[in-house]
């Protein structure tokens, strides 16, 4: 990996960044929003969003400055600053969330299609699995062929799929009613006939727009193969300012078009809807299009990621060394194998029962928090031990970041909580497995205190299992 030809460029990397984070999320978030705050509270939502995900970026361009040394992707911080176990812990929910998020993208691709294909129904049945499965492995061997293929093709279907959206954009700013806009700004009105405090509604709306910003560690986690270690940063910012101003832009002004009432009944994907009241019913064939493009996008950027963490992990010893084999062209095929045969075993999951879906993209939300709660909280370890004085940017946007991301885990309530406890569990198997193949000792006094509360929580969790997946 040495030959700067097999390394990437800024480019590439906003593309990773901007390709994982715009996956479908973004053809249904005005439909999403809507239902849980008006548009003068989905404004004040994007404000808190921006100020807290974007401090979440600024603490990864800054830790990526200072700690160049660090380049095993995002959880390389937790396991410097607070231990293996820690680490492992970071890395660990991070590819599960990731991997659950691929899972997703199979059966949305396919509910897409199912607008011009009605045999692939709601992208749940045997027809949509096989076809998810066929676009499943396509991916994994393009993406074998090469990281450089592999980010050009994620270049060009970025560039695609951001037509359809930049339509929608223009669309929307032409077709603006201010009247409409205007009307219900607060929510005074709702759904049920009667309002809803505007705090509770500003809570839906940031707990909305978390998740939509998953991906924006992309360029942090291919550090190690940056072709320049200060495009990093400047990818993680110029990523994170270009898809905040699309995602906010698109739902905001959509209450222009329709009012929240309106939204809310739409069916999904809701973009399409939206468009179509605009232009007419090309205006939905356009969006369903702008769907397919975009989820094949996501899931080529995901796929990289997810696979690229799980090589990073095998080299700092925190997975097994199986994960660490590369092919002829220098990219990690066990890890990329191991990945999707994983992600094949979930899709596979649909043909038993339709309720693994509802707990599985739970699991993908809440255990990307722990990886960027790490983020964070070694962004303030790192102010408290320098020497030198810190700017106070590092310490705003150390504090920042810290507080929103533990509020977002106490906001997410119990249920997200055990979710991600439960995720945890089954992966310390294999650290103990890892430490001990390297006659290493397992835990230390703290991280035992860790592991047996994480065990602990996970029996809890089992037991109330039948409740959760009946939420």
């Amino acid at each position: 990996m040495e030959n700067s030809e097999e390394k990437i460029g800024l480019f590439p990397l906003i593309g990773i960044i901007v390709s994982a984070i715009v996956g479908a999320g973004i053809f249904n978030l005005m439909k999403e929003m809507a239902n849980t705050a008006s548009v003068g509270v989905t404004i004040i939502g994007w404000i808190i969003a921006g100020v807290g995900m974007g401090s979440l970026a600024f603490c990864m361009e800054n830790l990526n400055n200072k700690r160049p040394d660090l380049d095993s992707g995002i959880f390389s911080y937790a396991q410097e600053g607070f231990g293996d176990y820690i680490g492992f812990n970071s890395v660990w929910g991070y590819w599960i969330s990731v991997n659950i998020g691929n899972v997703a993208f199979g059966t949305l691709l396919f509910s897409a299609l199912g607008y011009f294909f009605p045999v692939f129904g709601n992208g749940q049945n045997v027809f949509s699995i096989l076809g998810a499965s066929i676009v499943l492995w396509i991916i994994h061997f393009m993406i074998l062929r090469g990281l450089d293929k592999a980010t050009l093709l994620n270049a060009v279907v970025m560039i695609a799929k951001m037509i359809p959206i930049l339509i929608f954009i223009v669309c929307i700013l032409f077709a603006f009613n201010k009247d409409v806009f205007f009307e219900d700004f607060w929510g005074n009105l709702a759904s049920n006939g009667s309002s809803s405090s505007i705090f509770e509604q500003l809570k839906g709306t940031v707990l909305v727009t978390v998740w939509v910003f998953i991906g924006i560690e992309g360029a942090v986690v291919f550090s190690s193969r940056a072709k320049k270690r200060s495009d990093v940063g400047k990818a993680t910012l110029l990523g994170f300012a270009a898809v905040t101003l699309i995602y906010a832009t698109v739902t905001v002004f959509s209450y222009g078009i329709l009012s929240q009432q309106q939204l809310q009944a739409l069916p999904n994907p809701a973009m399409a809807f939206v468009l179509e009241h605009i232009i007419g019913r090309p205006g939905a064939i356009i969006v369903n299009l702008g769907v397919i493009v975009a989820i094949f996008g996501a899931w080529i950027a995901n796929t990289l990621l997810a696979e690229e963490v799980a090589y990073q992990a095998g080299v700092q010893g925190l997975f097994p060394k199986i994960f660490t084999k590369e092919n002829e062209n220098k990219m990690p095929i066990n890890s990329t194998i191991i990945t999707n045969v994983t992600i094949q075993v979930m899709l596979l999951s649909f043909l038993v029962t339709n309720e693994a879906y509802s707990l599985l993209s739970k699991l993908s939300s809440s255990t990307i928090l722990l990886p960027y709660t790490c983020v964070a909280l070694f962004q303030m370890k790192l102010i408290w031990q320098s020497k030198e004085k810190s700017t106070i940017k590092n310490i705003m946007v150390g504090v920042i970041a810290t507080v929103y991301m533990l509020w977002l885990i106490l906001a997410s309530g119990s249920t997200f909580i055990i979710l991600t406890i439960l995720a945890l569990c089954p992966g310390s198997i294999m650290y103990i497995y890892v430490k001990r193949k390297k006659e290493e000792r397992v835990f230390t006094n703290y991280e035992w205190v860790f592991f047996i509360m994480v065990l602990l929580l996970s029996i809890y969790g089992l037991s109330q299992l039948p409740t959760l997946l009946a939420a």
